[in-house]
């Protein structure tokens, strides 16, 4: 087993159900932090661990001394899911029957290493989960399996992870016991289809208030645990304070104003965008924990009319 976060974690723990022996854990190096992930936090090597399974953290998996220790596993399946490492054809070649990914989409929709996030920023309304048989092209193997589901209007991202990496652990075992029963036709991927999901940056979180509110609402649900979505409020006085924006919700503000232009505060935080409003219901300043918006105005002053921004 090759993963590392909690996507794969489900997984992992679905294979020691079955009849075939789990050699070894390959994982990521302990680190001081993990974007996405809490501070040292490895679900894969606690499971490892109930189990008395060997675990193998190398830097890179495909240097020649990272193969050897492999090889001497003597594994027949590679599983891969959520790892952090892309293996090269001859890190692949090593198993007998090469390597399986669960992956987070609907492939050839959303390859790369954010897949779940960039489905609830585009405002996707379903994704799934997809296993492929590995080729050293990133998420571009035949697929030998596939799940779909809805995607909720309220759901983060840390919620459709879990969602998925419930749906995909027993949809890879069946396509583990369809492999070894010489059954399942792997079917290619078209490339014509193919979207990225590249990795996500800190940047992605500043929110423009010129986009719609529907599309802000996403963003936000989509940046849970990290890189969390912000903006600026601009006091009259003093330096902009820089805030997480939290739960929000899409509402109409009954006038128009400059997108950012906070158009209601007191019991309530509501600031217009380019098109509809964004009712503010959680609020983090910088240092502090997030608090619902009635507590953060007793604190933080905001006055209809200012600015949220840049």
């Amino acid at each position: 087993m090759m993963g590392t976060g909690g996507f794969a974690a489900p997984l992992f723990r679905a294979l020691y159900g079955t009849p075939h022996e789990v050699v070894a854990l390959v994982t990521q190096p302990r680190r001081t932090t993990r974007p996405g992930a809490e501070s040292g936090v490895n679900p894969m090597r606690e499971i490892a661990a109930e189990h008395g399974t060997p675990v193998f953290d190398p830097e890179s998996v495909n240097t020649n001394e990272s193969r050897e220790t492999l090889r001497g596993f003597s594994p027949d399946l590679l599983i891969v899911a959520d790892y952090g490492q892309i293996l090269s054809a001859e890190t692949l070649a090593l198993a007998r029957l090469g390597g399986l990914n669960l992956h987070g989409s609907l492939l050839p929709k959303y390859r790369g290493a954010a897949p779940i996030n960039w489905a609830i920023y585009n405002g996707d309304i379903e994704t799934g989960v997809t296993v492929i048989h590995m080729t050293p092209r990133v998420d571009a193997g035949p697929t030998l399996g596939r799940v779909s589901t809805p995607i909720d209007p309220e759901e983060t991202a840390v919620d459709l992870e879990r969602r998925l990496a419930a749906i995909g652990a027993p949809l890879l075992v069946q396509v583990i016991e369809d492999l070894v029963a010489g059954c399942g036709t792997p079917l290619p991927q078209d490339p014509s289809q193919a979207s990225p999901a590249r990795r996500l940056r800190k940047t992605d979180g500043a929110i423009d208030w010129s986009r719609p509110a529907a599309a802000i609402k996403n963003q936000i649900r989509a940046l849970e645990p990290w890189p969390r979505t912000y903006t600026f409020w601009h006091r009259p006085k003093g330096p902009a304070v820089r805030l997480i924006v939290g739960r929000s919700a899409v509402v109409d503000a009954g006038e128009s104003a400059a997108p950012g232009t906070v158009v209601r505060a007191g019991a309530e935080l509501v600031v217009a965008t380019g098109a509809g409003a964004m009712q503010i219901l959680e609020l983090q300043p910088a240092g502090k924990r997030m608090l619902a918006t009635a507590e953060f105005l007793r604190g933080y002053p905001v006055k209809t009319g200012e600015r949220l921004g840049p």
